[in-house]
């Protein structure tokens, strides 16, 4: 997929004689094949065995709207059967003066600071930030940065992220963030 053509991709002999590829033709698979064993279970035992997934989502809200985004996605998270939701809050870089003389909110107590190390036990991580000047903020980048180890490592491959991003105006930014 994307711009680049796959080079495991075969071309099949419909092509070979056309010289164009067709859309709609399936494609071959690899030949590698993977085997997966079926598992037969009772309905009674599908709900014992089946695991929860758990879904970090992990934020920085300063005034509370992207706080409030992201208790929306853990209502949505949550509707999906199976799968629990966690709010976590980046820290906060900015000095209490500082936050003070903003007339920032306090801190919901309910919702903890996550460390970067933490996000090695998520099965899956939606991370929400609001948009300063079309980059994401501070707090967050500085969060990012933390996780320095976990890249090293590759700690978080094949785990599924996304992110959702706000912004005071329409057109104010949330495009080149993203």
């Amino acid at each position: 997929g994307g711009c680049v053509p796959s080079k495991k991709k075969h071309p099949t002999s419909a092509e070979d004689a056309a010289g164009t590829s067709s859309t709609t033709a399936p494609i071959a698979a690899d030949e590698e094949t993977h085997a997966t064993p079926t598992v037969t279970e009772s309905s009674e035992n599908a709900q014992s065995v089946a695991a929860t997934l758990k879904v970090f989502i992990v934020f920085y809200s300063m005034y509370g709207h992207v706080e409030k985004l992201a208790k929306r996605m853990k209502k949505g998270v949550e509707g999906v059967e199976g799968v629990e939701a966690v709010l976590y809050r980046v820290p906060e870089t900015l000095p209490d003066e500082v936050l003070e003389h903003m007339k920032v909110p306090p801190k919901a107590p309910e919702v903890p600071e996550i460390k970067a190390e933490e996000l090695a036990v998520a099965d899956a991580i939606l991370f929400g930030f609001p948009t300063r000047y079309g980059c994401m903020a501070a707090q967050m980048k500085a969060f990012f940065d933390s996780t320095g180890q976990l890249w090293k490592e590759q700690t978080l491959v094949g785990k599924p992220a996304g992110f959702f991003v706000s912004t005071g105006t329409q057109g104010g930014g949330q495009e080149t963030t993203a």
